[in-house]
């Protein structure tokens, strides 16, 4: 079942619950990991990856990113263009993309690939290499683990909620949400809006709860 499927289904049972459509969605997407071993090829180029984001946090909904933040003591083009070769020889990685943030504030290589699942729906990795000790070093695990330690599952019910509700063509950053729910205490997509007319994102969002 595809997850066009699933969320029919939800529509088909309004009842149903959204912490299981939560979960079978998060299944899916550690089942791309696994099959694209992604893990496993940064580890093999002597990095450090860490999962971020939204799968790590039980907040995956209907947007298939997952994302990861990777250390190295250095970046290097070439080596990464060498990893990244790796990944791309797996025939369901359909698309990768490379942005060059080394001399910037940021100090990292994004890539960025898109990859096909058995039910032919197509997932985004979201790979952040980024210089060890540099500002952003370890930055988005805290957030994670923050936002872990302070919500309630009330608070998560609403998120989910606010995701599941967003047309599918608008395009938000999670952290959005995670912000206007924990912070603003928005309960409805509606209040959801208003709260980012009133508190627009720009660049990287540096909010901690």
């Amino acid at each position: 079942m595809n997850i066009q499927q699933i969320t029919e289904n939800k529509e088909d049972n309004p009842m149903a619950d959204l912490f299981e459509l939560s979960t079978q969605i998060e299944q899916r997407a550690r089942k791309i990991v696994e099959d694209t071993k992604v893990i496993d090829i940064w580890k093999s180029a002597g990095a450090e990856i860490n999962l971020v984001g939204s799968l790590k946090m039980g907040l995956m909904m209907k947007h298939r990113d997952i994302d990861f933040h990777i250390y190295s003591p250095s970046l290097d083009t070439s080596e990464d263009f060498f990893t990244m070769a790796k990944l791309a020889s797996n025939p369901s990685v359909t698309r990768i993309e490379y942005i060059n943030l080394v001399n910037t504030e940021e100090n990292c290589i994004e890539w960025h690939a898109w990859c096909r699942d058995q039910d032919g729906e197509i997932w985004q990795l979201d790979m952040i290499h980024i210089l060890k000790g540099s500002f952003y070093d370890g930055y988005m695990e805290q957030v994670s683990d923050r936002i872990l330690q302070v919500m309630t599952p009330e608070m998560k019910r609403t998120i989910l909620r606010l995701k599941y509700d967003t047309p599918d063509e608008e395009k938000i950053a999670g952290i959005e949400y995670y912000q206007a729910v924990i912070r603003g205490c928005v309960q409805t997509y509606g209040d959801f809006l208003q709260w980012r007319k009133t508190n627009p994102l720009s660049g990287v969002l540096q909010w901690m709860p």
